[in-house]
């Protein structure tokens, strides 16, 4: 569940309707809505693979704060679910007043541009070394800037105005990508348990690194002996390749064993593997933002979608990667309701037309 935002005063249920706004990804679904005579707005999200389970947390919350009421219920949806699920919707919520759908990146934008100029507090920068800065310079909010959206896959739109964006790129490697190899080598069944293994993992286990080559820095190009040469890189060497002692890799004979794979997954923990992929996902997805935002020379970064939860090695590694190709020139941005930008617009998408 996310972070709940408190108002100083009721401004979005004017209707005496009960409206929930869902966005249903290909990872995690998501809702907002804002209770009646309340000045808060409830944040909840439920894994997509469980769709069932969100569609009970519908009815929950139409039970609870609405006294079960659908005649005088609206949901409001966005993502590629509001289109996959629509039948299902339809026949969970037969008598809600209606089931609307609406554009996602609309949404996202939308959603993004309200967090970010209307809730304070919400847009932070982070590294390990200075840590959270909650207070942003107004610098942070003009535009045009860059919206990195990290759900499954990544999208990345550059945003001229409240209502002008362009999507620019993306990529296929996002948090679904992580979570899907990341069940597949280490077993895990949730994301946030993959995220706690990273934790507490040691990716030099795993990954091959500039020291591990060079012996030293590789200091006329900028790089240091602990950057990382190839994710995964000391996986092959301890796999079907040796190395000698003069670093010259031998072949070994190849077995397909089931016996064979297990002995040499067991070489790595789960928390390593964990750590590396972390980390190569997130140095991809941050040099891919910075060269958009080097190309249509943009110079402020935000990453929304559910990918980062709040993890600080993520968001330590996209700041990273951000700064040390922009040489510092350019800057990384993060939301505390990163994963609610597209509910979230689509709530105000309805506030608007209720307001006209």
């Amino acid at each position: 569940m996310g972070q709940n935002i408190e108002f100083q005063e009721n401004q979005w249920n004017s209707t005496g309707l009960l409206t929930i706004a869902v966005d249903i990804g290909g990872s995690l679904a998501k809702l907002v809505f804002n209770p009646r005579n309340c000045r808060t707005l409830i944040f909840e999200t439920v894994e997509t693979e469980k769709i069932t389970e969100f569609m009970q947390l519908i009815h929950r919350i139409i039970k609870e704060y609405n006294s079960g009421d659908q005649a005088t219920t609206r949901i409001i949806a966005t993502g590629g679910g509001a289109y996959k699920f629509n039948d299902l919707l339809r026949s969970e919520f037969p008598r809600v007043i209606e089931i609307a759908r609406l554009d996602e990146m609309e949404c996202l934008i939308k959603g993004l541009d309200f967090l970010i100029h209307e809730v304070p507090e919400e847009v932070f920068t982070y590294n390990d070394l200075d840590g959270e800065h909650v207070v942003v310079p107004e610098h942070a909010k003009v535009y045009p800037y860059m919206l990195v959206n990290i759900g499954s896959g990544v999208s990345i739109s550059k945003v001229d105005s409240p209502t002008k964006f362009t999507r620019v790129g993306g990529s296929s490697l996002g948090g679904g990508t992580l979570w899907g190899l990341l069940s597949l080598i280490t077993g895990a069944r949730t994301y946030d348990e993959m995220l706690d293994w990273a934790h507490s993992g040691d990716n030099t286990n795993v990954d091959m690194l500039v020291g591990d080559i060079y012996g030293t820095d590789y200091g006329k190009i900028g790089l240091k002996s602990t950057h990382i040469a190839s994710s995964f890189g000391k996986v092959f060497q301890r796999g079907t390749h040796a190395a000698t002692a003069d670093g010259v890799l031998s072949e070994r004979p190849s077995q397909t064993s089931t016996e064979e794979i297990e002995t040499r997954s067991r070489k790595f923990s789960n928390s390593d593997i964990s750590k590396s992929l972390l980390y190569a996902i997130s140095n991809n997805i941050g040099q891919i933002a910075y060269l958009q935002a080097k190309v249509h020379n943009v110079p402020n970064i935000y990453f929304g979608g559910s990918y980062i939860r709040g993890h600080l090695m993520t968001m330590n590694t996209l700041s990273y990667a951000i700064n040390f190709w922009s040489n510092g020139k350019k800057q990384a941005f993060f939301l505390k309701h990163e994963g609610y930008l597209g509910a979230m617009g689509a709530l105000l998408t309805f506030q608007d037309r209720s307001s006209t």
